[in-house]
């Protein structure tokens, strides 16, 4: 292994460059839908080695010294993002004739944007580099910094943060419930990047000893975690039903297809339970599953109230238009209903983390100049995002903490309120990205929000997946992608979580300040030492 080290250090130019594009393919696949971690402690060693190498001239100034490094780091970003999100080309292509435009923009303008955050993370990791264990943490740190500043710089766009490829299954989710993603970044990097020790490096012990006791305790926590009793269904028990009605995006969007949209959810709504099934008390439908503007339609409240019996409950994703006064258009929401067998609307919550040139246009008056729009411009400025995120709360008092669509990806936006709320409800429509890994990953990092809460997941997908979660992001029914059908449960229970967010967030910089102080001891107290 250290030939192979030493190979991979003294490449230059081109080839380093390549083999860094490549090792950033090679972690996609510990991301779904593959989820291999294995796949994970091969890349990031051949970025340490990489790193090894890329040394700037000692004569040259602060930047020439790091661009080298930030160069590597870059190369391995546009890897990992465009091997793990070329599939969002799939949504311009429903509309194909007015965004195709775009594709190069979707499938390889964005992931050059952001394998500038991995850039800056092998450029921070530079600055402390050393020969030993400290380099290791280095780079956890860099990729630490890194992917916070991923979360929310910018709106923030946190998906496939390197932290998920280390909890593919609930066995190795449970860490989650104790500390936060950001966390969960470092210390994966520090661990995947370890076996570069064994090649090259001082310290190489101690670095591995401390990898080693980390994943051995972040796998046997969650057999500790998943061998405690299920979270059980609250009194009274609430049977829920998912409705997963797979209807092709371009059909939602013809308006001669609406009403037969609408029915469609209608009949899966209407379908009798299996033998000895609980009727459901609730019923989940995805989102913008509700083809038109509901308040516009009374028949359709009519239609629902013909379906469902008095005591039941709909929670469907829909459009809700907002008078905005004074001569000015209106303003439109992504929303979710909760509508009551008398076909009455009893609730909403709205939006509150809009997706960027999906739902509405960025400095929109100079864009919109250049002809461009977002891909809800059927909406007249696209939609309008809530101020605040409101609670859903039953006729039975239990509350739904609702997360439309891709906010499910954004922990850091999660408040308290969801760690006393019975649910976190996501509705979502990923029919956009057609059969690809985006709804996989979609899904996994829903199922992170279970654990990290300790609240059930309630999730409905137009194509899938669809699932009910519990707190401990155990699947318990569900409904493969491109399935069309219904599935009920009952609700189960919460469980608590050892840590509030604030202690999570001061958890984080602990962790970095300690792995800045081995990184810098590392770096600059054996120099001392040799002098």
């Amino acid at each position: 292994m250290a030939r192979l080290a030493g190979r991979v250090m003294l490449l230059s130019g081109f080839p380093r460059a390549l083999l860094a594009f490549f090792a950033g393919l090679l972690a996609v696949l510990a991301q779904p839908p593959f989820g291999i971690f294995a796949f994970a402690f091969v890349a990031f060693p051949i970025l340490v080695w990489l790193l090894d190498g890329a040394t700037g001239s000692p004569d040259g100034g602060f930047i020439r010294r790091l661009w080298p490094a930030a160069v590597v780091g870059w190369w391995f970003g546009f890897g990992y993002f465009l091997g793990g999100l070329w599939w969002l080309g799939n949504a311009l292509l429903v509309e194909a004739d007015e965004f195709a435009w775009a594709l190069p923009l979707a499938v390889v303008g964005l992931p050059a944007f952001l394998a500038l955050f991995y850039a800056l993370a092998t450029l921070i990791a530079r600055l402390f580099w050393s020969d030993g264990v400290g380099r290791i943490a280095a780079l956890a740190l860099g990729f630490g910094l890194a992917e916070w500043l991923r979360s929310f710089l910018f709106t923030g766009f946190p998906w496939n943060a390197i932290g998920y490829a280390a909890m593919p299954m609930p066995l190795m989710m449970q860490s989650a419930s104790v500390i936060n993603l950001a966390t969960v970044n470092m210390l994966a990097v520090f661990v995947f990047a370890a076996p570069a020790l064994i090649a090259t490096g001082r310290g190489s012990r101690i670095g591995l000893t401390i990898a080693v006791v980390l994943f051995a305790g972040h796998v046997g926590f969650g057999f500790y975690r998943l061998a405690q009793p299920a979270p059980a269904s609250p009194e009274p028990p609430l049977a829920v039903r998912l409705v997963q009605p797979v209807i092709d995006q371009a059909k939602k969007l013809d308006d001669g297809e609406r009403a037969a949209v609408f029915e469609e959810h209608l009949a899966l709504t209407a379908v009798a339970p299996e033998k000895d099934g609980k009727r459901p008390d609730i019923v989940v439908w995805p989102e913008t599953s509700i083809p038109f503007i509901l308040t516009d339609n009374p028949d359709a409240l009519a239609r629902i109230a013909e379906v469902l019996d008095d005591d039941q409950i709909l929670i469907a994703g829909a459009v809700r238009v907002e008078d905005a006064g004074a001569g000015l258009p209106p303003r439109y929401y992504n929303s979710i209903y909760m509508i009551d067998g008398r076909g009455q609307i009893i609730g909403a919550a709205d939006k509150v983390h809009l997706v960027p040139f999906g739902e509405y246009l960025p400095f929109e008056d100079l864009l919109s100049s250049w002809g461009l729009s977002s891909v809800a411009a059927s909406m007249p400025g696209g939609f309008t995002a809530a101020k605040n995120r409101s609670l859903l709360t039953l006729p039975s008092g239990r509350t739904l903490y609702p997360l439309v669509c891709y906010e499910a990806i954004f922990p850091d936006e999660i408040d308290g309120a969801a760690r006393r709320a019975d649910v976190l409800l996501n509705v979502t429509n990923d029919a956009w990205f057609g059969d690809t890994p985006g709804p996989r990953q979609h899904f996994h990092q829903a199922q992170l929000r279970a654990v990290e809460t300790g609240t059930p997941l309630v999730r409905a997908a137009n194509s899938g997946i669809s699932a009910i979660v519990d707190a401990r992001g155990v699947l318990m029914v569900g409904l493969s992608y491109n399935y069309r059908g219904v599935v009920d449960t009952l609700l189960p229970g919460r469980m608590p979580t050892p840590l509030d967010d604030a202690m999570r967030s001061r958890v984080f910089w602990l962790g970095a300040i300690f792995l800045l102080l081995v990184a810098v001891f590392s770096r600059f107290g054996f120099n001392i030492r040799k002098n």
